[in-house]
């Protein structure tokens, strides 16, 4: 798998837990459903970042 697969892969993971939060949100779900979403966002917009940049050094070198 190339790394621009994996970073696409990476970056559409958080734009679909994003969008379940926010429709969660929207429809007035649980609350808890939805702090969990938003949590998770954060941990997959963490790798993404770190994955991102270790693309990018592996091919800057």
């Amino acid at each position: 798998m190339s790394s621009n697969t994996l970073v696409l892969i990476a970056c559409l993971a958080v734009a679909l837990v994003l969008f379940l939060g926010l429709a969660n949100m929207m429809r007035g779900g649980s609350a808890n459903l939805s702090q969990r979403l938003m949590r998770l966002r954060v941990l997959l917009q963490f790798l993404a970042i770190l994955l991102i940049m270790g693309v990018v050094w592996w091919r800057s070198a």
